[in-house]
This record gives structure tokens, C-alpha cells and sequence, in this order.
């Protein structure tokens, strides 16, 4: 195993008056692809920022890596920039993937790790395109290829498939399945809840709490989506009343 687990452990959250997380608490396996699901507003991208080290919270967050910490590699929902920009797909890379400033020109030795991220996303006959030129789902798919370098033992995807077409859509699902056979912990935010069934081993859904956390096939039912999605959730003891 590459990638470490994880510890969530009675995590809480309040930005201004507002609590975002309340005694959020669930492990992540090492090597696992985990989902984490539920409603907009209902907390999921904040803890990721949390765990990326972006917001401030109590609790406890451990990342036990098997020997010497290793990469963390993030997939956001979207990037914001001026699309009017003369910035290509390859320079977009070298920006994001090395420590030198971009200005300096792009590192030695960068290409050939460029051109081979860009491959494994289907991007490489697109490396030369402006970045503002590209459709979402491709812009998506640059956003995978810049977390692969260097290779990561975690990885953090927030909603990856938002923008992606039937092409990206097996696009990513390949990458995933490389990741697991690879070793590699992933923490998935996602809304299709048919991929998820099909795709994770653990699922986590949140709402500012979580409701529930097992294996798909056994979490993933009408009741507890119901629950899940239900704009006033009920509190942890309804939940196990009704799922009990």
C-alpha cells in the first residue's frame, strides 16, 4: 500500500454564525477508494478544504501514511481564470506541476511527465490548445492529468465528474481503477450515486453530520437517501432510529 488512511475524528466546523460540520467522524481506509455523499450546502467540500489544510476547525484529522509521508494530489470541481489568457494546456501543466515560477520558462525534464498525464486523460493531441478554447469536460480532464504529477498516494477529487462527457466519464473510471490497483487512498466527493454504487468500496453520506458510513450496497438505500437529502436532517439518534 502507497497511500495512508485516514482519521476523521469529531471534526467541527462554524464559519461566522453559520456550524458547517458538527462532530464529524469516520476512518478512511488505506488504499480504498471512499465516497463521500449528500446534499449542496451540506458540508462535503468544506471538509475537504479541512483536510487540505484550508480551514480552520476542533477535532482531530490524521493521515497515517505506511512509511514517509507521501503526495496528496486535489482535483477541485472547477478553476476560475480568464479564459481570454494565451495560456495552453502544456503551460497550464508546467505552472501547476513544478516549484519554479512560470515566468522562469518550464522545468527541465518536465515534458516527458507532461505529455504522459496528458495521454492517460486523452489530452495529449490537445496539449497545444488554449486552455480558455477547451470545453469544461476538457478543462476537467487537464485537472485530472495536473494531479498525477508526481505520482500521489492520496488522492482528493471534489464532484470530478461534474463536467465530464460519456469519453471523460470512462476516462476517469480507468484512472480509479488504476489508483486502487496501485495502492493508491481516494477521497471522492461525489452527486452520482449510481457511480458510487459501482465504483467505491466505503461510503460516507454528510449532512453537516454524518448520517451514515458503510460499504455501498448496504448504505445506499431509499431510506437513508431519503434521510440524507432531507433539507432539515434529522439528528444522529432519529437517523438510527429509522435505520435500525
Amino acid at each position: 500500500m502507497s497511500g495512508p488512511s485516514l482519521l476523521f475524528d469529531r471534526i467541527d466546523l462554524t464559519l461566522g454564525r453559520t456550524n458547517i460540520l458538527r462532530e464529524v467522524s469516520f476512518a478512511v481506509a488505506a488504499g480504498r477508494v471512499h465516497a463521500l455523499v449528500g446534499p449542496n450546502g451540506g458540508g462535503k467540500s468544506s471538509l475537504i478544504k479541512t483536510l487540505l489544510g484550508q480551514t480552520p476547525h476542533t477535532g482531530r484529522l490524521v493521515l497515517n501514511w505506511p512509511h514517509t509521508p507521501g503526495v496528496v494530489g486535489y482535483v477541485p470541481q472547477a478553476i476560475e481564470f480568464d479564459r481570454t489568457l494565451p495560456m495552453t494546456v502544456e503551460d497550464f501543466m508546467a505552472a501547476t506541476t513544478q516549484r519554479r515560477p512560470a515566468f522562469l520558462g518550464r522545468a527541465r525534464g518536465s515534458a516527458p511527465a507532461i505529455h504522459t498525464a496528458l495521454e492517460r486523460v486523452g489530452m495529449a493531441d490537445k496539449r497545444s490548445r488554449r486552455m480558455g478554447a477547451l470545453s469544461g469536460g476538457e478543462r476537467q480532464r487537464v485537472l485530472l492529468a495536473q494531479s498525477l504529477i508526481p505520482d500521489p498516494g492520496l488522492m482528493v477529487l471534489d464532484e470530478p465528474m461534474a463536467a465530464l462527457d460519456e469519453a471523460g466519464v470512462q476516462v476517469f473510471e480507468n484512472l480509479l481503477a488504476a489508483w486502487r490497483s496501485a495502492g493508491v487512498t481516494v477521497l471522492w466527493v461525489e452527486h452520482d450515486l449510481e457511480a458510487v454504487g459501482r465504483l467505491a468500496d466505503q461510503v460516507t453520506g454528510l449532512n453537516r453530520f454524518v448520517l451514515f458510513d458503510g460499504p455501498p450496497t448496504e448504505v445506499l438505500t431509499p431510506d437513508r437517501l431519503l434521510t440524507l437529502f432531507s433539507t432539515r436532517p434529522r439528528t444522529a439518534a432519529q437517523t438510527e432510529e429509522v435505520t435500525a
